[in-house]
């Protein structure tokens, strides 16, 4: 499982702004996400910004003044080109539609069309790219909306919903008024595989409740069955209680608030499990799933071996220096 957050995606675009051409006037992001990365990137260059639609239509997105020395440009006519940009490209279908929009307003012939991420397939559907990144991968601006959701186990407090204060975490009166009115976070627009939570099973109902007022679709839930609240503090089970749920669940993901219990999940269930608090996946340790006869090994064997599983670490979760590349299109330079 491939993950990117916002700030990679800076780092990828700071990266690679060698690649963008000196003569491209003006950045248009692909909606809606396209929009995020064309935004920091015409930020980096100092351009203008606008919208597919804008671009058409012959509208720029308002800019201070930091680019008014540079407003005899004439972005939207003369000499120079366009960089039509989208965040990401698995299939292609938003980038092809953005190119026939333009062919139709018989605006395409001074375009470049790129993503900062592409799939090995997506190299046929751009002019330029910043990364190729072999799937399955979520980002952080849409890990609560992708369809990987139906394959994960997902915690609450913390990701759906607030963590609950101190004064709220009594076991009692405030915690069930808590259950009842917490503020949600990050909602979910697809459907979830498994809710995760140490959340005790007597507080099944009013959360079950919360789930339904906040349009929570979700295949099950897995609630802690303890008596009480000072029963799960003397167990101290919560990471390994999730983890065994993510094992059972058979899951491609694990989502979860805290970092600490993160790094423990991803370590007992040896899956990758998404840190909310530091947005930041968590991969098992290579030497943690292999047989322990490997791990019995010389230690000159399992040197050899933590290298190796090093470099398909390196390649698989995007720690190698990424490959990037610009091609000529027809009848561009």
């Amino acid at each position: 499982m491939n993950f990117r957050s916002v700030a990679n995606l800076n780092e990828t675009i700071v990266r690679n702004l060698h690649q963008v051409p000196r003569d491209v006037r003006l950045i248009v992001g692909i909606p809606r996400s396209g929009l995020l990365a064309a935004n920091l990137l015409a930020l980096h260059l100092n351009l203008p910004l606008t919208d597919l639609d804008g671009f058409v239509e012959g509208r720029l997105l308002r800019s201070g003044p930091r680019l008014q020395p540079r407003s005899d440009r004439a972005p939207l006519g003369g000499n120079g080109r366009v960089l039509v940009l989208d965040d990401s490209l698995e299939s292609g279908g938003a980038m092809s539609r953005a190119r026939e929009r333009l062919a139709q307003a018989g605006m395409d012939r001074e375009a470049i069309f790129a993503a900062v991420y592409i799939s090995l397939p997506g190299r046929r559907k751009v002019d330029l790219y910043f990364e190729e990144i072999v799937g399955p991968r979520v980002f952080e601006w849409n890990f609560m909306h992708h369809s990987v959701l139906a394959d994960s186990c997902v915690d609450i407090d913390g990701v759906l919903c607030v963590d609950p204060t101190e004064t709220q975490n009594d076991d009692g009166p405030c915690y069930r008024r808590f259950l009842e009115e917490a503020p949600p976070l990050w909602l979910p627009s697809a459907p979830v595989g498994v809710l995760v939570t140490c959340r005790l099973e007597k507080y099944r109902s009013l959360t079950e409740k919360w789930l339904q007022r906040h349009g929570v679709q979700y295949r099950r839930l897995v609630m802690m069955n303890l008596p009480d609240k000072a029963s799960r503090q003397a167990a101290g089970v919560h990471a390994s209680m999730k983890a065994k749920a993510y094992r059972a669940a058979n899951a491609k993901l694990f989502i979860e608030s805290s970092h600490r219990q993160a790094v423990e999940i991803a370590r007992l269930a040896r899956r990758p499990v998404l840190s909310v608090e530091r947005r930041e996946m968590i991969y098992p340790s290579f030497l943690a799933s292999v047989p322990s006869a490997i791990r019995r090994a010389p230690h000159v064997v399992r040197r050899r071996v933590e290298a190796l599983a090093g470099r398909l670490r390196r390649r698989l979760f995007h720690h190698d220096p990424p490959t990037s590349g610009l091609r000529s299109a027809e009848g561009k330079s």
